[in-house]
């Protein structure tokens, strides 16, 4: 008879403890119905990033190569001349590729002139992966010239067929 009041008591006793986790819980739930929600509705929401965020690299180069020599993976492609008339490095061509960038912010921390920053740009998802890869051009040093827009060609084109 003794362990059965025994098994009994440890029943009751196992019983109270779950009724008091499930109790726990309970209050723990309610508590955080009154919160407000973490997680924004991304295309309809932006975030607001921090002042130190490392987004897309913003550019304004001067051919000293310093970025080239600090990346971890030896990312950056620099072509430049020297210019002897005016004694300078005269850049010929830039290029990065984002898409395997891993943004460590070492091209930007050393670069000697602060020309290179990164700016707050965290939409950079594209469905070609070579479209990861900025020049000049798409990272705002060179305008585009006019004559190689593909839309101004068509049009040029265009008018040219309907001239002859």
């Amino acid at each position: 008879m003794l362990p059965r009041i025994t098994g009994f008591m440890n029943y009751g006793k196992q019983t109270i403890r779950a009724t008091r986790y499930i109790g726990q819980s309970f209050i723990i739930n309610l508590s955080h119905t009154n919160r407000l929600p973490v997680t924004i509705q991304y295309p309809y929401e932006k975030s607001i990033t921090s002042e130190r965020f490392r987004g897309r690299i913003h550019f304004e180069c001067i051919a000293c190569e310093v970025c080239v020599r600090v990346c971890p993976i030896d990312l950056p492609i620099v072509d430049w001349k020297f210019e002897k008339d005016i004694n300078k490095k005269q850049l010929l061509y830039y290029s990065i590729d984002l898409g395997v960038c891993i943004f460590c912010g070492n091209c930007v921390e050393y670069c000697p002139t602060n020309f290179l920053s990164m700016t707050e740009e965290y939409e950079l998802s594209t469905y070609d992966r070579h479209e990861l890869n900025y020049n000049q051009i798409s990272l705002g040093r060179l305008p585009m010239s006019i004559i190689e827009d593909s839309t101004i060609q068509t049009v040029m084109d265009s008018i040219n067929q309907m001239k002859k």
